[in-house]
């Protein structure tokens, strides 16, 4: 047999290989699991092949977004997590759903929620993708980090929103909102989409709050979150084919890429010159404001 053949032999194994392996992990897996917990009584809508039920939730979200509401209520359910609304209402109260080929079980009892999180300490690990959206906005904080990092993250967020430091607060929010209102001034009779106005309040008073005297440095941050925020909403149901996103990268990904590095090198950036700052004795102290206790 010349090399050329043995070639194509290997190649064909291969191929075959991984194909058994592909349909292991993305139809036989899911089908073998989707099985036996309707032998237990627990159903779900059913497992669809690669995309789970990913793209039964993305149209569920698209349906109910596309019409306002009917009336004022503080039932949102229905509008802000549809596609559970209906599965709990179509399956009842424990359902078996799927993000891709992972299985999730769904639990809304509360009485069940509690006793599975007393009895299994340490049995739920925090889930880190890397290469997900929504963990470029995450990052490595108190949502994914455990352990001692996990500790001394819960630390710093405690000294932020702590009493006194909510009180030391108010001057960056009173000069916020004056601001606010000077630019309405001369607006009078105009009509305003008020949900803009106080999103972007919001994000000066967190600007001045969190950066101090570098607030406008910080509105330039909080805006490049505001567009990686949407871009893990229009991403969060989206499927990732495997292994294509290591060969290609869509136009989002390469977006909430550029996004990530930028914020991450202006926060260092800033926290590299409030050290050099005390370093030279330009300032007797890294600030005021929340970056102070990094």
């Amino acid at each position: 047999m010349d090399s050329t053949s043995k070639f194509l032999i290997f190649l064909a194994s291969s191929l075959s290989l991984f194909l058994l392996k592909f349909l292991h992990k993305y139809w036989w897996t899911p089908l073998k699991i989707q099985k036996a917990l309707s032998l237990q009584g627990i159903k779900g809508p059913p497992y669809e092949f690669i995309h789970g039920n990913n793209k039964a939730s993305s149209r569920f979200r698209f349906e109910a977004l596309s019409k306002p509401m009917a009336s004022l209520t503080h039932n949102i359910v229905p509008r802000i997590i549809p596609h559970i609304h209906s599965w709990i209402n179509t399956y009842g109260n424990i359902y078996l759903t799927w993000e891709g080929n992972q299985a999730q079980l769904v639990i809304s009892e509360p009485e069940i929620i509690k006793e599975i999180l007393k009895s299994n300490d340490g049995s739920f690990p925090k889930r880190k993708d890397d290469s997900s959206f929504i963990y470029k906005i995450l990052g490595d904080g108190l949502v994914a980090t455990e352990g001692a990092k996990w500790v001394r993250q819960r630390k710093l967020a405690n000294h932020a929103f702590h009493g006194e430091s909510l009180k030391n607060m108010n001057p960056a929010v009173i000069a916020s909102v004056e601001t606010m209102l000077e630019k309405w001034k001369g607006r009078e009779g105009e009509e305003m989409e008020v949900f803009e106005e106080f999103r972007l309040l919001t994000a000066e008073v967190i600007s001045r709050t969190a950066f101090g005297s570098n607030y406008l440095e910080g509105k330039k941050i909080f805006e490049m979150l505001t567009r990686l925020s949407i871009l893990v909403i229009n991403n969060y149901y989206k499927t990732k084919i495997p292994g294509i996103s290591m060969i290609w990268k869509t136009a989002d990904e390469i977006e909430s890429e550029k996004l990530a590095k930028g914020i991450h090198d202006r926060v260092m950036e800033m926290v590299k010159r409030r050290e050099k700052n005390v370093s030279v004795g330009e300032s007797d102290n890294f600030g005021n404001d929340f970056w102070d206790c990094l």
